[in-house]
Formats: structure tokens, C-alpha cells, sequence
């Protein structure tokens, strides 16, 4: 699959112009769906353009600064069966494993001692009672560390409304559910058509997150197979529309045990995933220039400076792995993923070094909520 060279078909509009009307004193700008997608099919001296205007906005509204959540693994036992993902509960070959509590609490106790300021509990999918109580269980207990002094995002998948709010009054206060594509045919083109996999529950469990108070974050994957640049434009004012307070986009990988790989041939290469995936961080920083935005490991792991490539197109937050190491190489939604062997001490001075390269420095000891969350929710 190729995008088309939709900037060459559509010459009416300079680059300049557009670029102007998001920054970076001008603050969030209203863009149209041609001009996006002008945005992200720009190559050379354009490309150079975006990426340097959205580092100024960043810049401007976010400072140089990078967030930290110590990613904490908490199990690959899935009951969904995703059609992109390496540990759908289809998948026979992935080895199961839950981590104990004293676990969970020893790597939140880890994150707070490297100074991270916040923790990200992820695990596969699970919506029965007894997962919803271990939930609230674990968050109660970081809660304690240095009087709540850790942040902590969830990012457990669907859940009722009656689950989200019980997780939120535990103490988590964030929680990231990618969309994975906001148009629904699509959506059934990397999903089941069904009820474990339905699209408007998804939207909904969007709406309850944000209706209950959660920093509420979504996302995308980036060179999906049927993906268009209609698509990825729509994604970006989905975003918008949902006024959400994080994003995580990365490039999509095929994992060779799943359904979508038959289709790997059909998708843009690894270095083209890579640079939409650019764009697409950089123009989503033109148009809502206090959030915060993932540079995530699947960066890294298509190009070995993919997440310095991501803070500098406008990402701000990064998620160390303090999984402990037996367990991260069966959390493997797509395959070869960066980092897997790091430890958490050595990580954390290789970030200091790498970001200090790219002029960026990491903000330790602090929740790193978004900012546009925070004056939206500021009192009157």
C-alpha cells in the first residue's frame, strides 16, 4: 500500500499559509481535513517546515521537558482476539503469566525511587470481577508509596462505567484507550465483527472515561493495511473533537502470529510508517499543543532514534519498561520490541544522555499531567 502524493494534487494551499495558523503564538488552530492531509504527505524543505514548527509550539506551550510512566506489564492473559495483536487470547504460542502483587508493588516502589513521578499499569484484556477488584486492589496499594506521590495511568482496555469510576476513586487518575481507528470500517478490518469487539462500546468506554474525570488518552497505529490518509486525517480531528488530554500513536509492525500479517506486503515500509508517524505526532501538536503525546517504544523499535525523532516532531512523555525481564518478552504485541533486556537503572541514564542530545531534559518527581487537561479543569 502506497499514500498518494496528495500534495502534489493540491497546490491551491502553501504550506506557509497553513503552518501560520497553528503557531506557535497562535495557539491551537482549527485545520481542515484537506489541510491535514496536505500536513502529512509534505516531503523535503515542506517536511523540515512541520517538524520545526511543531517543536516550536511544543516548545512554547510545554517547555523541553519529558514525562516519565515506569510501564508495568501487568499480564499478557487476554480475553479479546485482535486481529493485529501478538497476544490475542487466539495465540497458542504466547506463555501466559500474571505478575503477584508484591511484584506490582516492587516495580511502582522502583519507578518512585528512579524519580519517574508516575507508573502505567497495561495488561490484556479482562473484565471479570476478580481482575476488577486485583485492579483496585494494586492502584489502593501504590497509592500508599510516599503518600501518593506516584501518578498512575491505567491502561486496561474496555471496562464499564461502574469499573472506570471504582478504578478512578482507587486513586488512578489517567488512563490511555487507543481507538486504534476512528473509522468504524477500518476498525472491523483489524478487529472481529462481534460482540467482544464492538466499535461503539469503544466510543463509549471513551465518553464514560472522560465523563467520570480521567486525563483520558486514545490513539492510533500508523500504517495499518486499508489505511488512508483520509484515515489517518479523520484520526487527528477525532482527537480533536474528543478534546482528549494524551495521545499515543506509533507505527503499526505485523506480528507473524496474528491475522493481519497476510497482509504485510500491503503496508508503507518501516521507514515510511516511521515518518507518517512523524507527521502525524507533529501536526496533532499544531492542533492541540497542551497535551501530552506518547513517543512510544514501537518508534524505537522500526528506527533505533525513533522516540528522540518523536519528541522532536512534538511528543513529550515517555514509558520506560520496569516490567521485570523473565516477563516482557511474552508482552509482545508486535514482535522485536525495543528494550525488552534493559534495565531499569541503565535505561534511566541512557534517556538522561540520549534527550540531553536532542536539547530536552526529563522532569523527575513530578505526575506530568497534561496541560491542557489541568487548565480546562482549572476552577473559575
Amino acid at each position: 500500500m502506497e499514500f498518494p502524493n496528495f500534495a502534489a494534487n493540491f497546490k491551491l494551499m502553501s504550506i506557509d499559509e497553513i503552518l501560520n495558523k497553528v503557531g506557535p503564538s497562535t495557539g491551537s488552530g482549527t485545520l481542515t481535513q484537506k489541510e491535514i492531509k496536505l500536513l502529512l504527505s509534505t516531503a523535503g524543505e515542506d517536511k523540515k517546515k512541520l517538524f520545526d514548527r511543531a517543536l516550536q509550539v511544543k516548545l512554547e506551550h510545554l517547555d523541553n521537558y519529558v514525562h516519565l510512566r515506569g510501564l508495568i506489564e501487568y499480564s499478557n492473559i487476554c480475553t479479546k482476539y485482535c486481529l493485529y495483536c501478538g497476544v490475542r487470547c487466539k495465540n497458542l504460542k504466547v506463555e501466559r503469566y500474571q505478575l503477584s502483587d508484591e511484584e506490582v508493588i516492587e516495580c511502582a516502589k522502583l519507578a518512585h525511587e528512579l524519580g519517574y513521578g508516575s507508573v502505567a499499569l497495561q495488561s490484556g484484556e479482562r473484565s471479570d470481577k476478580a481482575f476488577v477488584d486485583k485492579i483496585t486492589h494494586l492502584v489502593q496499594e501504590i497509592k500508599k508509596i510516599d503518600n501518593g506521590s506516584l501518578g498512575i495511568t491505567l491502561s486496561l482496555g474496555e471496562q464499564t462505567e461502574e469499573t472506570y469510576r471504582r478504578w478512578f476513586e482507587a486513586g488512578a487518575h489517567r488512563y490511555l484507550l487507543r481507538i486504534e481507528a476512528s473509522n468504524e470500517d477500518l476498525y472491523y478490518k483489524i478487529h472481529p465483527r462481534d460482540a467482544k469487539h464492538d466499535f461503539k462500546q469503544r466510543l463509549d468506554c471513551i465518553d464514560s472515561l472522560l465523563k467520570i474525570g480521567y486525563q483520558t488518552g486514545t490513539g492510533v497505529m500508523v500504517g495499518l493495511p486499508f489505511q488512508t490518509l483520509d484515515d489517518l486525517a479523520n484520526d487527528l480531528l477525532f482527537f480533536k473533537q474528543k478534546d482528549v488530554a494524551m495521545v499515543g500513536m506509533g507505527p503499526f509492525i505485523p506480528h507473524p502470529d496474528t491475522p493481519l500479517w497476510q497482509y504485510r506486503d500491503q503496508i508503507p515500509s518501516a521507514d515510511k510508517r516511521m515518518e507518517l508517524t512523524l507527521k502525524m505526532i507533529a501536526v496533532l501538536r499544531l492542533m492541540m499543543p497542551e497535551i501530552n503525546m506518547v513517543a512510544a517504544t514501537a518508534n524505537q523499535t522500526v528506527d533505533p532514534q525513533g522516540r528522540e525523532k518523536a519528541i522532536l516532531a512534538g511528543a513529550n512523555v515517555i514509558m520506560p519498561n520496569l516490567t521485570p525481564n523473565e516477563f516482557r518478552e511474552n508482552y509482545l504485541i508486535y514482535p522485536d520490541k525495543a528494550c525488552v533486556k534493559d534495565k531499569p537503572d541503565e535505561c534511566q541514564s541512557c534517556l538522561d544522555m540520549r534527550l540531553a542530545a536532542i536539547g530536552h531534559k526529563v522532569l523527575y518527581n513530578a505526575w506530568g499531567d497534561s496541560v491542557a487537561f489541568t487548565r480546562k479543569n482549572a476552577p473559575k
